[in-house]
């Protein structure tokens, strides 16, 4: 059976963010850091490689990186889609923003990304 990993490239689509995010994560978050960046699980050629299965593992991960919390870092590019979407439906940022949680709190199972993703989709049927 193959098992499929995911290198940086799918890494940075799967969260919403740029390859360069990921390698400047794993070059600022080494092992021993106070906050270090999931191991990959394989290694082929130089190139990381981690289990599909991990994703949310590493996205809890950029979740705890210190200036991630209220009002602190820059949005990702899911959370720029989200905000904009949400501007042609009369949102401002604060509105959109307190949305958003309410949504998160509401379904506690769903990530960050999946609730943004779930409202593009709905505000733009």
């Amino acid at each position: 059976m193959t098992r499929r990993y995911l290198g940086v490239t799918g890494v940075a689509e799967t969260l919403g963010v740029s390859r360069h995010a990921v390698h400047k994560w794993r070059a600022r978050h080494p092992q021993g850091s106070t906050h270090p960046f999931p191991e990959p699980d394989v290694e082929i050629d130089g190139a990381p490689g981690w289990a599909e299965d991990r994703v949310d593992e590493i996205e809890h991960w950029r979740d705890g990186l210190p200036g991630r919390g209220a009002g602190g870092g820059r949005p990702t590019a899911l959370q720029r889609e989200y905000y904009e979407t949400a501007a042609t439906r009369g949102f401002d940022r604060d509105d959109a923003a307190h949305t958003l949680v309410a949504f998160q709190q509401s379904f506690p199972d769903m990530t960050e990304a999946e609730v943004c993703t779930w409202l593009i989709r709905e505000w733009n049927t």
